[in-house]
């Protein structure tokens, strides 16, 4: 039986791990989500800013 995927806040973060996170749960590299989201952020007039304090609070920590 597979073992499904958790979507988790990376420890090895920049901010508060909220990019990384994602970049592990697709298999991407954390750089290119990183990238990806500011150039979205910017084109969106800083609305990401408030998705990413969204998802910094919904997303649980990666346990140890």
């Amino acid at each position: 039986m597979e073992e499904s995927k958790k979507l988790y806040r990376s420890n090895n973060g920049m901010i508060a791990g909220v990019c990384a996170g994602i970049a592990d749960y697709f298999g991407w590299d954390p750089t290119l989500v990183r990238i990806g989201y500011i150039v979205l952020s910017i084109f969106t007039v800083f609305s990401g800013v408030i998705a990413y304090l969204i998802l910094w609070m919904v997303i649980p920590k990666q346990p140890k």
